[in-house]
C-alpha cells in the first residue's frame, strides 16, 4: 500500500474513532504498565521467517535495517531464491541492505521525526521492551497520529497493526507517589475488534520481535551451532578420556610379580 494511502486511512479511522468514543486527555507517561517477556527463540527458523515478512510488510515502508543484508537473511533463514526474491519485493540485488526509498526530510514533516533503522533497537531498547511497544498503542486524540503508547510516551509513530489488533484506549487513576500525583495504567479496553485474534496478534508481534533480535545479532544462529558441535565433541572425548585414564591406570596399580 502507498504509504501516504496508509497514513490518510490510519487518520481517518482515528478521527471516526474518537468522535465514537472520545478518549480523556493525559499530559503526563503512565506509570506501572509492566513489560511482558518477549518469546525469542533463535533456533525456530519458522518463527524468524514470518517476523522477516511481518517486517517487510508492515514496518519496511518506513524503517531499515541498514547493517543486514538481503543474501545474509535469506542464508541464515534456509530461504530458497524464489522465497528470498518474494520477501525482498521491490529490492533488485541479494547483496543489497535493507533499506527503504523514504525520504527522511518527508518522513520528518510526516511524524516530526525520521524513523529509526532498527537494526540495532532490541540492544538499545532491550527485547521485552520492543515486544510490549508494538502492542501498546492506545487512542490518545491530543497527538498527531491519534494515539500514544504506555511505554513511549508522545511517540511520533502511528500503530502500524491497528487493524490487525484493533483499536484500544486506556484506563488509568490518579494516584499520590513520591510526593505528587501520577497516572498509574489499570488496563486496556478494546474499542474496535482488529482483524486477528488477540493469541494470533501476539505470536506475530513475538515472530517480528524474534526476527528484530536476530537483525541485532546475526552471528548468534551460527554461535548456536557451532557451539552444539564444540559440546557435542567435548562430550566425545570426555568419554574417549576416561577410558584412556582406566587403561593406563590398571598398569600402574597393577603390582609387579616379584613385589610382595
Amino acid at each position: 500500500m502507498n504509504h501516504n494511502a496508509w497514513l490518510g486511512r490510519a487518520a481517518a479511522g482515528a478521527f471516526w474513532v474518537f468522535l465514537l468514543f472520545p478518549g480523556s486527555a493525559r499530559a503526563v507517561p503512565l506509570a506501572g504498565y509492566p513489560l511482558m517477556t518477549a518469546p525469542v527463540n533463535l533456533t525456530d527458523r519458522v518463527s524468524l521467517q514470518r517476523g522477516a515478512r511481518t517486517f517487510v510488510n508492515y514496518c519496511m515502508g518506513c524503517h531499515t535495517l541498514r547493517y543486514v543484508r538481503w543474501s545474509r537473511v535469506g542464508r541464515d533463514l534456509r530461504l530458497n531464491k524464489r522465497a528470498l526474491r518474494e520477501l525482498m519485493f521491490l529490492q533488485t540485488k541479494p547483496t543489497q541492505m535493507m533499506l527503504n526509498a523514504m525520504p527522511v526530510q518527508e518522513a520528518t514533516r510526516w511524524f516530526g521525526a525520521a524513523p529509526p533503522d532498527l537494526s540495532v533497537m532490541v540492544d538499545q531498547k532491550g527485547v521485552n521492551w520492543v515486544y510490549t511497544y508494538l502492542q501498546s498503542f492506545y487512542l490518545d486524540p491530543n497527538r498527531p497520529t491519534g494515539v500514544n503508547n504506555a511505554v513511549f510516551y508522545r511517540v511520533a509513530m502511528p500503530d502500524p497493526f491497528w487493524q490487525l489488533q484493533g483499536l484500544q484506549k486506556v484506563v488509568y487513576r490518579k494516584v499520590s507517589e513520591n510526593g505528587g500525583t501520577v497516572d498509574r495504567f489499570v488496563r486496556f479496553v478494546p474499542v474496535t475488534l482488529g482483524t486477528r485474534s488477540p493469541v494470533a496478534f501476539r505470536r506475530m508481534v513475538g515472530n517480528l520481535t524474534n526476527f528484530l533480535y536476530y537483525a541485532g545479532h546475526p552471528d548468534e544462529l551460527k554461535r548456536i551451532h557451532l557451539g552444539i558441535w564444540v559440546i557435542a565433541f567435548l562430550v566425545l572425548f570426555t568419554v574417549f578420556a576416561y577410558f584412556l585414564k582406566r587403561e593406563y591406570w590398571k598398569d600402574v596399580h597393577r603390582k609387579h610379580p616379584h613385589e610382595k
